[in-house]
């Protein structure tokens, strides 16, 4: 969604169910949208004419075909495609948006340069997974459009992304607390949009931890996304069974636990998900309210953080912002967090005889910080 852009991941839902219970229907991120617009562009100016439809492939292997709302080759070697968004069932507010890409060539190893067109915002605050100024484009939609020009010829070119009447669309967004200003970002680790159903979402979540209990499995793990159940299933080489989709759900993964248990349970999840949990919030989701930046002030206080410290992260922007201030300061803030959301877990499922330990990564996958692994005891 557009409202996205706090999310540090995107969860992999299942099939939802509508009222006629027939399968809701999945989309496209506005990154995947970006990509296929880009690469149609790229293989007009390298001779190939506008692909129509255009195919590009996902993370995961997806190949889908886009048809181009717009193309046209532009003075200046310069050329323009353009894709409609199509979200499938979920209350997307950028579902029908248009989202254009504006492409020319660069010298060879320039590498590919990108540029916020209209509608498209610009970062104006750190704490973001991007640097100030630069255009809210994120890194995976920026991974996924490299690798399709680089499926044409050598990917050196300019890119601008555009979204027509994005910056009135942002208004409906988190965009503008978060420092992104000018419009929308672009979104998408995935390039698939799940539509969002609580019901059906844990009663995946329900059949995930049956099928694991059936087959004897004595560990599970519920990951918020699909960076931190890679990340966890590669740590603790867990097999596909092992792992529970719980996206922001782990009030609903524990206490369904807590009634049907298996020995070991592992909460694997981002920063700013865990600060959630650490904080007492056992729905995950961003419409439940972002990282109380106070409460995470007073944890870093209680890592031996100074005063001076507590109040930046107090007055700051995100918790990807508290954590890179708190570790300049060399405090260990995401040992605390990983503990104090260890305990809230705990607690859910007291009396059920399960230990439960937490896993903290960073973007990236990296393991950040662990709590209540059986050998610490």
């Amino acid at each position: 969604m557009a409202a996205g852009v706090q999310h540090q991941e995107h969860p992999r839902g299942p099939q939802q169910k509508g009222p006629s219970d027939e399968p809701l229907r999945r989309g496209w991120t506005t990154g995947a949208c970006a990509t296929a617009a880009a690469k149609a562009g790229f293989a007009a100016l390298c001779g190939q004419g506008f692909p129509d439809p255009v195919c590009i492939t996902l993370p995961r292997g997806e190949q889908p075909a886009f048809a181009l709302a717009e193309h046209a080759l532009l003075p200046g070697g310069v050329a323009m495609a353009a894709v409609v968004k199509d979200a499938g069932d979920d209350p997307d507010v950028t579902h029908g948006a248009l989202v254009r890409a504006t492409v020319r060539r660069l010298p060879p190893g320039s590498g590919v340069v990108f540029a916020a067109g209209e509608g498209v915002g610009t970062v104006t605050l750190p704490g973001l997974p991007l640097p100030v100024g630069e255009p809210a484009i994120n890194p995976g939609p920026r991974a996924m459009i490299r690798a399709a020009l680089a499926e044409i010829a050598a990917p050196d070119a300019h890119v601008e992304i555009s979204i027509p009447g994005g910056a009135r669309i942002a208004e409906r967004t988190m965009n503008g607390r978060l420092g992104i200003l000018g419009g929308l970002s672009i979104l998408g680790t995935t390039g698939v949009v799940v539509p969002y159903s609580c019901a059906a979402w844990i009663h995946s979540i329900h059949r995930g931890i049956d099928v694991a209990r059936a087959t004897g499995l004595d560990h599970v793990a519920g990951a918020t996304g699909s960076t931190s159940e890679a990340a966890i299933r590669q740590l603790d080489a867990l097999p596909e069974q092992a792992l529970i989709d719980m996206g922001d759900f782990v009030g609903g993964m524990l206490k369904y636990l807590r009634a049907h248990p298996v020995p070991r349970v592992t909460v694997a999840g981002g920063l700013a998900k865990l600060c959630k949990l650490a904080q007492g919030r056992l729905d995950l989701h961003s419409r439940r309210g972002g990282v109380d930046l106070d409460a995470l002030a007073v944890l870093a206080r209680e890592a031996g953080g100074s005063a001076a410290l507590a109040a930046r992260i107090a007055a700051g922007n995100t918790a990807l912002e508290a954590f890179a201030l708190a570790a300049a300061d060399g405090v260990a803030l995401p040992e605390v967090v990983a503990s104090r959301a260890r305990q809230v877990a705990q607690q859910v499922v007291e009396g059920s005889g399960m230990v439960v330990d937490v896993a903290l990564f960073g973007r990236d996958g990296t393991l950040l910080a662990r709590a209540g692994r059986p050998a610490e005891g």
